[in-house]
């Protein structure tokens, strides 16, 4: 069995943990509960950024610096601005930024996953962690 695919399977098996007070998840519990179908996983990056070090392999990409984003992710949750909506970006300072703007603009339920692709003091990121990624193919 790889890493990875043991990572995976942890992680998989691993009940989801958001912290109530900030709606905080970790890069691991962000992964089971986006395979679970309990989130919709949006890493919110540039496509340049996706382009250098992929995709979290079960996230969409919509980019918060495009036209349409607050539509794009409206379209992604099927029109439910409360559906659990978990946010990953480079190192957790643009998905905590969005969580709030997202509040504002009727989305109730927003995630952080604040240690981000690459890390921060929230945790070591969705790369060190070995969680699985995907090319991003541009659209």
């Amino acid at each position: 069995m790889t890493a990875l695919v043991a990572a995976t399977m942890l992680a998989v098996a691993s009940p989801s943990v958001v912290h109530a007070a900030s709606n905080i998840m970790s890069a691991p519990d962000a992964l089971a509960a986006a395979a679970r179908g309990d989130v919709v996983l949006v890493d919110i990056r540039t496509r340049g950024e996706w382009k250098q070090s992929g995709l979290a392999e079960p996230a969409l990409a919509i980019s918060m610096h495009e036209a349409g984003f607050v539509r794009n992710l409206a379209k992604a949750l099927g029109g439910d601005r409360s559906r659990p909506l978990a946010l990953i970006c480079a190192v957790g300072g643009r998905s905590a930024h969005m969580q709030r703007v997202l509040a504002t603009a009727g989305f109730t339920n927003v995630i952080d996953v604040s240690e981000g692709m690459f890390g921060s003091g929230a945790g070591p990121g969705w790369l060190k962690r070995g969680l699985p990624v995907k090319t991003w193919v541009q659209d």
